[in-house]
């Protein structure tokens, strides 16, 4: 036994007096963040994970910004009843901390972010890289206070545990949010969106906070006259030529009317395939991807369905109807953006609108005696007891995504979501222009809106 511990210790001393030299080498897998982000790719890999925030505050479950609307309502799925019927807003909620929490995670970086900012080695686009970051710090908290009131200010980069902040006013909230917009708007690229923060998004961002701080007893008396202002700075003279259904196209989430979004990729999502991709679809459309065969579909999800009031919204030649909804589905659901030629595809289930007539639902069944027809009124939320049996949303169908299981187990829609656009835009400056007292000018806005949907009769004083 002691010879053979003599011949171990003896072994050892060969290997440390061998490899003498390697030891005394660098370890580049072991670089701090110190030395990292000081360094020009450390800093651009720290500012890109300040986009990537947005995909966890967006991509996830999306309950605070829908739960208990009118809009949309549970289906066969269930949604977190103490929140959708308002009777456990609570911390400890389902559905209630997530928001919370991963607008604070967008914060946390972004101070960190503007920490390194001022010792990272020094580049032609520094300035605009931190206005960037301060956009983003900025739209977090806006979410944070529309949503939960006043929140805690932190400003400072954490680099030690704390577990108590003060909790600040909205007002003070609000303030911050618009100091950082104005530290960014003069700062930011002013070329075309290409899925970084420009101009055009901070001052859309910026309109959005002047419009909503407005309705405050702390708001400004200019707060709807400002965000108007500013609404018409985005807009620019660009009218709405994009149709309904080209501006929720697959593919086409990079069209000349998107002001900002959140960026996904197939290329991104390829090491985690159901974890890295968002949930959108998974929540709003019924088809949940995969391979499909004529008539059947792996799987499908009926979380949050459109109710009623919302389908009841439409009215006849509102093109937004027939390119929100699936009005007719296919044997293959997903042949209606595959297929550029419908015309020999057999329907399976048509979904009639509010206005069509006894008579043109006896005509649509005989032109399609195999189709199953659901009549206005029937399927809308709370009424998905089998597939097709509630209307599917198709605005948000993503037919390049894998197999993803059922509504909470799978991230893997990797198209962007759309945050702000133009028609929007439209709208708030039309509501601005209206509480600033300029009724006309207000209408005209909301009047683009409707000139695009094909509604026919203008709003007028």
């Amino acid at each position: 036994m002691k010879r053979i511990i003599i011949i171990a210790l003896f072994s050892i001393g060969l290997l440390f007096s061998s490899c003498e030299k390697f030891l005394e080498e660098e370890n580049l897998s072991n670089v701090t963040a110190e030395s990292f982000y000081i360094t020009k790719d450390g800093f651009n890999s720290l500012i890109n994970s300040n986009y990537a925030q947005l995909r966890e505050i967006y991509g996830d479950q999306p309950w605070l910004f829908c739960a208990g609307t009118d809009l949309y309502a549970r289906g066969r799925d269930t949604e977190p009843i103490g929140l959708s019927e308002y009777t456990q807003l609570t911390p400890a909620s389902e559905g209630v901390e997530q928001l919370y929490n991963t607008c604070y995670k967008a914060i946390q970086t972004a101070n960190m972010t503007l920490y390194y900012g001022t010792i990272t080695e020094s580049t032609t686009d520094l300035e605009q890289k931190l206005a960037e970051v301060k956009f983003l710090r900025a739209n977090a908290y806006f979410l944070l206070v529309q949503t939960y009131g006043g929140v805690g200010i932190v400003t400072d980069y954490i680099q030690e545990p704390k577990l108590e902040f003060d909790r600040s006013s909205a007002e003070d909230v609000y303030n911050l949010i618009i100091s950082d917009l104005n530290d960014a708007v003069n700062k930011v690229s002013t070329t075309a969106y290409k899925g970084r923060v420009n101009q055009r998004a901070v001052k859309d961002l910026m309109a959005r906070v002047y419009l909503t701080r407005g309705y405050e007893d702390f708001g400004s008396a200019s707060d709807f006259s400002t965000a108007a202002s500013l609404a018409d700075e985005v807009i620019a003279g660009q009218a709405l030529t994009l149709t309904f259904e080209q501006l929720w196209k697959p593919g086409n989430e990079m069209n000349s009317e998107v002001v900002f979004s959140v960026q996904f990729s197939e290329a991104s999502q390829a090491t985690n395939p159901t974890n890295l991709g968002h949930r959108q679809a998974n929540f709003f459309s019924s088809y949940l991807g995969g391979s499909e065969v004529a008539g059947k579909a792996p799987f499908r999800t009926y979380t949050l369905c459109p109710t009623d009031f919302a389908i009841g919204l439409y009215e006849q030649n509102d093109s937004r109807w027939a390119a929100t909804f699936m009005t007719q589905t296919f044997e293959v659901y997903y042949d209606y953006f595959n297929k550029t030629d419908h015309s020999g595809l057999t329907v399976k289930h048509y979904y009639a609108p509010k206005w069509a007539t006894t008579q043109d639902i006896d005509d649509y069944k005989l032109a399609h005696p195999s189709t199953t027809v659901h009549a206005y009124g029937t399927y809308g939320a709370q009424v998905a007891s089998s597939d097709y049996q509630t209307i599917p949303v198709k605005k948000f169908d993503d037919p390049k995504s894998p197999f993803g299981g059922r509504a909470n187990n799978g991230r893997v829609s990797t198209r962007n979501i759309i945050l702000s656009r133009l028609g929007e835009t439209y709208l708030i400056a039309a509501e601005a222009y209206l509480k600033a007292g300029n009724t006309q000018t207000g209408l005209d806005r909301l009047n683009e809106v409707r000139r695009r949907a094909g509604v026919a009769k203008p709003c007028r004083v």
